[in-house]
């Protein structure tokens, strides 16, 4: 039987289905050795942690590396292309979670939720009630989205349609904008808008987007939530612009070290709602990602090829690797 190694346990929908099409195995460890060591006669790889170049270097039996989810950051693809491995993923199918998400940490902020239940739970009743004076209210604002992939469109569609917010967008295509966004620059965007969503891909062009003379370009009263990834953001200029108080807060369930150091400047804001990169993760969105990925790892094993193959230059390696 073909051997298929999940980087993670899996839900248990998607893991009768591959313990029907092969042997499925979790990795013991997430160490490079291990990854290394343990893929090695493995022929599918269903992916929820970075995995190590090395995997691919040397004689192996891999015949693709799926992804569970849409960020293909966490997969080498250079490094599997070279290597004839397909990589594939899922995408779209937690964007509902993430955006309820960015709603859910965007309305915490404004309530002042963090200060509200510590002080109700240390200091009493009129402790935590003191702070509604300053809470405020969504309706009526601008929220700013960039990047309009599915789940820079599932905020757009609750913030607009739910809330009455008025939207602006930007994408690096400059496509996939509903009617009821209004498409503007990056800078535009971040000057106009008094919640800024970062929801667009990791990609060299979008590291270190929000720099620090775009962040202290912000309203004061702005909000800032990154359910991208955490090199999007400058760290340093972020701290320094929450300390000098330029901005009202921040929601952040990335970063660019992960699991985020136990004595990291974040952890010290008030005004900042830290989350361990769980945006997307729901019982729902749980169920969807691993079915998805089972049904391409799937696919593969019976000598198709995935639906959301994203190294289609690979085809002719892969073909000579597994000939039809």
């Amino acid at each position: 039987m073909a051997v298929i190694l999940s980087t993670h346990a899996l839900h248990p929908r998607a893991t009768a289905m591959l313990e029907r099409a092969g042997e499925l195995r979790i990795a013991s460890a997430l160490d490079t050795d291990t990854l290394v060591r343990e893929t090695r006669d493995a022929a599918v790889i269903i992916v929820r942690a970075p995995l190590p170049s090395e995997i691919f270097v040397g004689t192996h039996g891999i015949r693709a590396a799926i992804r569970h989810g849409a960020g293909l950051d966490m997969i080498p693809v250079e490094a599997a292309t070279e290597a004839g491995v397909l990589v594939a993923n899922v995408p779209g199918v937690n964007a509902r979670s993430v955006a309820e998400h960015v709603l859910f940490v965007t309305l915490a902020l404004l309530r002042r939720f963090r200060a509200i239940d510590r002080d109700l739970r240390d200091g009493g009743w009129l402790a935590g009630r003191d702070h509604a004076n300053a809470a405020r209210e969504l309706a009526g604002r601008t929220i700013g989205i960039v990047g309009m992939g599915a789940v820079g469109r599932q905020v757009a569609a609750i913030a607009h349609h739910g809330f009455g917010l008025a939207v602006l967008g930007n994408s690096r295509s400059g496509a996939g904008f509903p009617d009821f966004v209004r498409p503007v620059g990056i800078d535009e965007l971040v000057v106009q808008s008094d919640i800024v969503v970062l929801a667009c891909p990791l990609t060299p062009e979008t590291t270190g987007l929000m720099s620090r003379r775009r962040i202290f370009s912000m309203r004061r009263d702005a909000i800032l939530v990154n359910v991208s990834r955490g090199a999007v953001v400058d760290d340093e200029a972020l701290i320094a612009a929450l300390r000098e108080g330029r901005l009202a807060g921040a929601a952040l369930d990335v970063f660019k070290t992960q699991p985020l150091p136990a004595d990291h400047p974040y952890l010290g804001f008030d005004n900042v709602i830290v989350t361990p990169h769980l945006a997307g993760i729901t019982e729902e969105s749980m169920m969807a990602m691993g079915v998805g990925a089972a049904e391409e790892a799937v696919r593969v094993l019976s000598g198709a090829l995935p639906v959301n193959l994203r190294n289609p230059e690979v085809l002719e390696r892969y073909r000579t690797r597994f000939p039809v």
